[in-house]
C-alpha cells in the first residue's frame, strides 16, 4: 500500500471521519520530493483529536477550534515515515452548509494566520473541487456563476480600500514598513478577485499571484522609493 493509502486508511478509521482527502501540491501534482503531504478528515457529529493521537504518530495535535474557530476549525502537525504530514479537520455539517451558500454568491470573511488576505469561508468549497478523495465520497463543484460575481466584488473592493489606506495613511509619513504590509495584502486580494473572476477556485495564497499574473509587485516593492509613486504602479498592476 503506498504511504498516502495507507496514511489514509488509519484516518478513515478513527470515529465519525465519513472520507479523507490529501490535497495541496501532492493533489495538484506540484510536490517536490521534500514537500509536506496535506490530508484533511471530514467528519459526522463529534470528532475527538484524542483519537488522532492515539496513533501515536510523532508531533501537535490541536484542539477542535484551535486554528480560530471558523470553517479552518484546527489539525495536526505530524511526522509520519519520516515525512511532514498536516491533517486538517473539516465538519461535514459546515462544509455542507458552505457548499450551499456558495452556490447562492453568499460567503464570509475570516482571519487565518499566514494567510495576509485572510480566507473566504468557500475555501471548504475549494477543498472538495481540488483535493483528491482517498477515502469515503464527497462531492465535487464547479466555480458557481453567483458566486464569480459576489466573490469577484468583494475582493476587489478590498484591495482598492487597502491600497487607498495605504496611500492615503501610510505613503504621505514615510512608513515603509507598514506600506509595503498594506500593499502586500491589496496583492492578495487582488488576486483573490482575479481568480475569482475566472472562476478559479483558490485554497491558500502560496501561488495565488503567480496564477493572477501579479507577480509584478516583487518590482513595486522591491524599487519602491517615493511611495505614491508605488501606490500608483500598484493600482495599475492591480486593476483598480
Amino acid at each position: 500500500m503506498s504511504f498516502e493509502n495507507d496514511v489514509a486508511a488509519r484516518l478513515a478509521g478513527l470515529p465519525a471521519v465519513q472520507a479523507v482527502t490529501l490535497g495541496g501540491s501532492r493533489a495538484m501534482g506540484t510536490a517536490g520530493p521534500d514537500s509536506d503531504w496535506d490530508f484533511a478528515v471530514y467528519y459526522r457529529g463529534v470528532f475527538d483529536p484524542e483519537d488522532l493521537r492515539a496513533l501515536v504518530w510523532p508531533g501537535e495535535v490541536s484542539a477542535i477550534g484551535a486554528w480560530g474557530g471558523g470553517v479552518f476549525n484546527g489539525g495536526a502537525w505530524l511526522t509520519i515515515e519520516g515525512g511532514k504530514v498536516d491533517v486538517h479537520y473539516r465538519d461535514l455539517d459546515v462544509v455542507e452548509h458552505e457548499l450551499a451558500e456558495a452556490g447562492q454568491g453568499r460567503f464570509h470573511w475570516e482571519p487565518l494566520m499566514f494567510h495576509l488576505a485572510g480566507i473566504p469561508s468557500y475555501l471548504v468549497v475549494a477543498e472538495l473541487a481540488v483535493n483528491r478523495v482517498l477515502a469515503g465520497a464527497l462531492p465535487r463543484p464547479e466555480f458557481p456563476a453567483a458566486l464569480r460575481s459576489s466573490a469577484t466584488a468583494f475582493w476587489r473592493e478590498r484591495a482598492a480600500l487597502t491600497l487607498s489606506y495605504a496611500e492615503q495613511a501610510y505613503a504621505p509619513k514615510g512608513r515603509v514598513t507598514e506600506f509595503a504590509g498594506a500593499l502586500a495584502t491589496a496583492a492578495m486580494e487582488a488576486g483573490h478577485a482575479i481568480l475569482a473572476s475566472r472562476g478559479e477556485w483558490v485554497v491558500n495564497e502560496k501561488r495565488l499571484l503567480d496564477r493572477a499574473g501579479l507577480r509584478g509587485v516583487d518590482a513595486v516593492l522591491s524599487g519602491a522609493g517615493d511611495l505614491h509613486a508605488a501606490a500608483g504602479r500598484a493600482r495599475e498592476l492591480f486593476g483598480l
